[in-house]
């Protein structure tokens, strides 16, 4: 007679044995090479299904009650898919000719597919050569086998369509047609069929291979990052500040409880008698611009003669709730007059990177208004808008259900950062969400290093009136190219009182600050300017060595009055604008001075708060 333990023990090797089998069932008809397993891998996949049962379980019991809004912060796609769904009434997909249409199109596509594998495989081994690309099906066995290319190739026309129509529907405000255009790629992006694992011919051989190890390691990777509400990118032990990132001596040498000033210290015997002050953006950390020696442009900056200083923002709590904008302008007047006072020189060069950008702009404009505009030697934009008219694709996130949804999220009078986060996630979704959706949950691959993607996910919370007004006045509203619309710290606002020289850098393909967007700077200057397009984005463009050799900037020595006339005459230069801007910072100096005294922070009789990069860029 069979005891009741033994009984126990062939009952849950019968299930665990049924558990693998269907595991392994899902697949096995999506992968021609699986034929029948023998009992060991069998039990494998079993314990790969019995892996994720019990990771579901435990993750469901941990989260139960818990109320914090994790997908909020991973992207909410829900909510593009509603607006969706809300405004597709708009497309003609019911419409009778639109449905012949499709229909024909899709007939000539599938059998052009299907063409390609009436003579068998190629001889090079590269799979069919098919009527569409995309490098998310660039890998050879999207067009090994026919069902693959199909699924594939009938998404991407599918999705081609969808846009266009979006792209052409009728009887909506401006706004609208670019919500749902915003609305339909996101869509689009999030339902291919590299997205999910029984349409992704690479997830399920790496499946087959790994007996499912891939989907319990990338079920691993999925809670993980439900638990901290943010898309993991990178290796987060790769990176640490002051050892590998943000190594670039020096001190800080001031600091407020809005941000510290960090003073780099000098390579050169001499250095121009003008130094540089960097305002990074506060939306982010400050180490972009110091991610490692080969990349860091505050190193390339120090060694070119420049005594640098950079401004590095606290990131919000509590204790910020009422930081608004004119606290921003103020902090970055205190840190001009901090360094004029302690070097003492009547002016600086200022570097505005991005919404810190925008700021300076408005920053110069008070100080012409106070008549000390003198202060300033020159300003450098970063990729800054000024006019929010044509602002891009951050445009479809400022509508008033997202304004009211952003200030519900607040705590304590700031916004979490993962929420911004998630917001510029979204504006990329293919490159920074999706792409890993598939190499981290489906693939279960290793995270790679790479500074970059460790420094974008280095979140920074955000004070929430200063958000809030922000987002109202300036992306809503386009209230800072009105004259005097707008008065910070009492002063009003007229950009066209600014007659600092200004060295105006845009990227070419730049999503976030488009460069049409940027351009529009210059229309409301009074001064003297230079416009550079660099290559590449709102990243690449600016952290772009001259020792990395890549992309190309373009510079017109004419007066265009538009963007389209600018490109029409301008020449274009290999390599990186870096050497171009500081020929041009040479120009607006005067002259050069010993590396002594104060202008190597830390020395005799120089008294320091810590070493760079200091406290604030490490708070979370």
């Amino acid at each position: 007679m069979t005891s009741e333990t033994g009984t126990d023990s062939i009952v849950f090797e019968d299930l665990l044995r049924q558990q693998g089998e269907a595991f392994r069932a899902m697949f096995a008809p999506l992968a021609p090479s699986m034929a029948a397993t023998d009992p060991t891998e069998i039990q494998h996949w079993a314990m790969s299904a019995a892996k994720l049962q019990k990771m579901w379980l435990d993750f469901s019991a941990e989260q139960a009650g818990h109320v914090e809004p994790l997908l909020a912060r991973m992207g909410d796609i829900g909510k593009w898919t509603q607006t969706f769904f809300s405004m597709a009434g708009q497309l003609p997909i019911a419409q009778a000719e639109t449905q012949a249409k499709l229909w024909n199109d899709s007939m000539a596509l599938w059998s052009t597919v299907m063409g390609q594998f009436a003579g068998g495989a190629r001889p090079d081994g590269e799979g069919a050569e098919l009527p569409r690309k995309d490098r998310r099906f660039s890998d050879k066995r999207w067009r090994e086998q026919p069902a693959f290319a199909l699924i594939h190739q009938t998404y991407l026309l599918l999705a081609e369509r969808l846009q266009q129509m979006a792209d052409e529907a009728q009887g909506l405000s401006p706004e609208r047609k670019e919500q749902l255009r915003f609305a339909t790629k996101v869509v689009t992006d999030a339902l291919s069929p590299a997205n999910f694992p029984l349409t992704n011919p690479v997830v399920i051989e790496r499946t087959m291979e790994t007996r499912g190890e891939n989907l319990v390691k990338g079920v691993e990777h999925l809670l993980n990052d439900l638990r901290k509400g943010q898309l993991t990118h990178t290796d987060p032990a790769a990176f640490e500040l002051g050892r590998n990132i943000a190594v670039t001596p020096g001190k800080v040498v001031y600091e407020t409880p809005l941000f510290q000033l960090i003073q780099y210290t000098p390579t050169t015997d001499e250095v121009f008698e003008t130094p540089l002050v960097i305002f990074p953006p506060w939306i982010n950390r400050f180490y972009i611009l110091d991610l490692n020696p080969q990349k860091s442009f505050i190193r390339w900056a120090v060694a070119q003669g420049l005594t640098v200083f950079v401004v590095s923002w606290k990131s919000a709590d509590a204790s910020m709730a009422d930081i608004v904008w004119d606290d921003y302008v103020r902090a970055q007047i205190e840190a001009i007059d901090h360094v004029r006072q302690r070097l003492k020189v009547p002016a600086v060069h200022t570097i505005g990177y991005c919404v810190a950008g925008t700021t300076l702009a408005a920053t110069l404009a008070v100080l012409a208004r106070r008549d000390e505009a003198d202060k300033v030697a020159s300003a450098t934009f970063f990729t800054a808008q000024v006019d929010f008219e044509d602002a891009g694709d951050l445009r479809n996130f400022i509508d008033d259900s997202q304004l009211k949804m952003l200030e519900s999220l607040s705590t304590d009078g700031y916004l979490d950062g993962r929420y911004m986060a998630a917001t510029f996630n979204a504006l990329r979704g293919t490159d920074l969400i999706w792409n890993y959706v598939v190499n981290n949950y489906l693939l279960g691959s290793e995270y790679p290093a790479f500074d970059l993607l460790h420094w974008n996910g280095d979140t920074t919370n955000l004070p929430t009136r200063w958000h809030q007004a922000y987002l109202c006045d300036l992306y809503r509203d386009n209230r800072l190219v009105m004259p005097d619309a707008l008065t910070v710290d009492g002063t009003p606002v007229d950009l066209r009182r600014i007659a600092t020289p200004c060295y105006i850098q845009a990227g070419r393909e730049d999503h976030i600050a488009p460069p049409q967007s940027v351009w529009k700077l210059t229309r409301h200057l009074s001064g003297s300017w230079k416009f550079v397009l660099a290559g590449s984005g709102h990243i690449a463009g600016v952290v772009n060595p001259p020792e990395s050799g890549k992309y190309q900037y373009w510079l017109n020595p004419a007066s265009p009055a538009t963007l389209d006339e600018f490109v029409a005459g301008a020449k274009e230069t290999k390599g990186s604008w870096w050497p171009d801007w500081i020929e041009w910072i040479a120009g607006q100096s005067d002259g050069k001075v010993r590396a002594t005294g104060r202008r190597n922070p830390g020395g005799k009789g120089d008294k320091v708060i810590e070493d760079a990069p200091g406290r604030y860029v490490r708070s979370r």
